[in-house]
């Protein structure tokens, strides 16, 4: 793993890994923020927050792969 980005708001490297990885490489680059993680398709309220990162995974996919690029908001 290289080493911590202060400055990422998007990690599209991690579509198709495992979400535990994925939110550990999160956590890495930029350990200030929140992240959640969420099935693909759930129902949210809309909102910006420059704190979090959501990493949505495939709740069909045993793996629990990630499904969209995970980016601030």
């Amino acid at each position: 793993m290289a080493g911590a980005d202060p400055k990422r708001t998007s990690w599209p490297e991690l579509v198709g890994i495992p979400a535990t990885p994925a939110v550990m490489r999160i956590n890495h680059d930029r350990p200030e923020l929140a992240v959640e993680v969420l099935p693909l398709g759930i129902k949210l309220a809309k909102g910006f927050n420059p704190k979090r990162v959501r990493v949505f995974y495939n709740p069909r996919d045993s793996a629990g792969l990630v499904a969209k690029v995970p980016v601030i908001g």
